[in-house]
């Protein structure tokens, strides 16, 4: 496999990771050291084999050792997985999730507020 192609995947593999996990750091090693426990598992496995295989792509010797099929296959696995949502279903699930905190809170201060009510004797 070719070290540029491999390169420019790890590279996508990381800007990924940065926009959906919040990761930081230099490199696809750097943002699985930070935020790789937030992957699941055969993902986590996946962005590992790619970072190692980067560091292998250096060496032209280790770099026959590489399995190109299976590191194309975890390339593929990272990316689907990290693929982020649209603009839009970002929005509404944000504005989704602050209307149910809201509708939650209302919900708790009407309770609340029958519950005084009764304990007065007023209903």
């Amino acid at each position: 496999m070719n070290p540029t192609t491999l390169h420019q995947m790890t590279e996508r593999v990381a800007g990924l990771m940065e926009q959906r996990l919040g990761a930081r750091g230099r490199g696809l090693q750097a943002k699985l050291a930070a935020r790789g426990r937030a992957l699941p598992r055969k993902v986590r496995q996946a962005a590992t084999l790619l970072a190692e295989a980067e560091q292998l792509a250096a060496n032209p010797r280790l770099a026959m050792r590489m399995d190109a099929e299976q590191v194309s296959a975890a390339y593929d696995l990272c990316v689907t997985y990290l693929k982020p949502l649209g603009q839009g279903a970002r929005l509404r699930g944000h504005l989704l999730g602050i209307t149910a905190s809201i509708a939650f809170g209302l919900v708790v201060i009407g309770a609340a507020l029958l519950g005084v009510l009764v304990w007065r004797g007023l209903l």
